[in-house]
């Protein structure tokens, strides 16, 4: 399983839209478009970072490539 961590933009740390939880486990994503399926380009597509919410398992969705991890102690 992923290791917790909290995430930051610049100076603005990052909660959770929906229970304002602020630990995090990373993932990354790839973001898929048609076309490049289609032509067996898929990995080529941009890529994002996902953080799902440690405490309700939102997934919030970040492409912005300042995103800070900072592992957690548990």
């Amino acid at each position: 399983m992923a290791k917790p961590v909290r995430a930051a933009i610049g100076e603005m740390w990052i909660t959770c839209q929906v229970c304002k939880g602020d630990v995090f486990r990373e993932r990354g994503v790839l973001l898929n478009s048609a076309g490049m399926e289609f032509m067996k380009m898929a990995w080529a597509d941009e890529k994002a970072t996902g953080l799902i919410c440690w405490r309700c398992g939102y997934v919030h969705l970040f492409v912005n490539k300042d995103i800070e991890l900072y592992r957690v102690d548990t």
